[in-house]
């Protein structure tokens, strides 16, 4: 090659990577990464900034470069408005992943429909996706089937009596009304329903109530850092009863700060946490092990769930953008409502116009403590 040749074809090189530069897709993201729930958050943007960085690597989407523009909105409610109201209107971007937290989550998801933006929420409340708000979808399995789960376990352990314990905040108040719904609807007696608020640190008062009810088993609704205090205040009690926790607590975080008091405590969980234990022909396999490998590689730490959130709201917008062929907001959404049989980190994904979360029961494993790691309940 000759000596122009060279320097037409870096030429046209440079002209190229300009380009892509120049018409970026521009996906926006909140989470809490600082504050109470940083402990989600954290992995989610970890997760988040490694996708982007594969999907520019391998030539972006639709041959263009993918901008993540991501905000912490520290835990608190107020921010993460701001943080939506400036990725809407000065950002422009085409769509949101996040909020970390549910009542984040139900705090801005109107103003999605109101820009026509669809949002790709990493929380769990049902609210979020019931009923169906066109422009507005979620990654995390609800909390409806997590406590299907529980109770279907509760039920195979022979339980008749249950008590709740739930925080005062989004994400407790979800799963308390569930809760209330379903235990009864199942079977069981609700003998106690105790709450407790996001930044109590002693909660040996509502345990000492339900110790004197004689309840077959605790369910625990919260994350960190209460049911951490909960399990450690249920030793110091000497309370013996089961103590099941939701998948608020899938994260070796929970362990770090219940510390002893974790052994034996159940939970359902998403498969991401117990990725290794998981059969080899599981449709979902490949998936979990090459997040999990990835993430573990470049950040040193062990996965949560709650980063397979973020994984699973980009891959799902990057199949929307490129099976629609548009990265148009109008377009994305049309064609997330399209899409069914992907199998993410949370399990399979089959989105309709009428369910936009597209997980069920099947999405979570129930899962045991067991010496300061995670086992399948066989």
């Amino acid at each position: 090659m000759g000596v122009k040749a060279v320097i037409l074809a870096l030429a046209l090189a440079f002209i190229g990577q300009t380009a892509m530069a120049g018409e970026s897709i521009k996906i926006g993201a909140i989470f809490s990464v600082t504050g109470p729930a940083s402990f989600l958050g954290e992995p989610e943007k970890n997760t988040a900034e490694m996708v982007v960085e594969r999907l520019n690597a391998a030539g972006g989407l639709l041959g263009q470069k993918v901008e993540l523009i991501v905000y912490d909105d520290e835990t608190d409610v107020n921010k993460c408005v701001l943080a939506a109201d400036k990725l809407l209107k000065k950002d422009k971007v085409v769509a949101v992943i996040g909020p970390t937290t549910s009542g984040n989550s139900l705090a801005i998801m109107n103003k999605f429909s109101a820009a026509e933006v669809p949002l790709v929420s990493c929380s769990a409340a049902d609210k979020i996706v019931t009923p169906v708000n066109p422009w507005v979808f979620k990654v995390a399995p609800s909390d409806r089937h997590a406590v299907e789960r529980i109770l279907a376990d509760a039920a195979a352990r022979g339980y008749k009596k249950i008590a709740i314990i739930t925080v005062s905040d989004g994400f407790g108040q979800a799963g308390r009304a569930v809760l209330q719904e379903l235990v009864p609807a199942k079977g069981f007696n609700l003998v106690a329903d105790e709450i407790y608020g996001p930044k109590d640190t002693d909660m040996t008062a509502q345990l000492t109530k339900i110790k004197g009810l004689e309840a077959d088993a605790i369910i625990c609704w919260g994350t960190n850092p209460g049911p951490a205090v909960i399990a450690k205040n249920r030793v110091q009690l000497g309370l013996s009863t089961p103590l099941y926790q939701s998948h608020g607590v899938a994260s070796k975080k929970f362990i770090e700060l219940a510390g002893e008091s974790a052994e034996g405590l159940m939970l359902p969980a998403g498969r991401l946490i117990v990725a290794a234990q998981v059969a080899a022909d599981h449709p979902d396999k490949q998936v979990l092990m090459d997040y999990a490998t990835s993430y573990e590689t470049i950040y040193k730490q062990p996965v949560s769930t709650f980063g397979g959130h973020a994984w699973d709201s980009l891959y799902l917008l990057a199949e929307a953008i490129t099976r629609g062929k548009s990265a148009k907001p109008a377009d994305i959404r049309a064609n997330l409502e399209k899409i069914t049989g992907f199998w993410g980190t949370a399990g399979q994904f089959n989105f309709s116009a009428a369910d936009h979360n597209g997980l069920d029961q099947s999405a979570f494993e129930m899962v045991v403590i067991r010496n300061g790691d995670w086992q399948i309940v066989k």
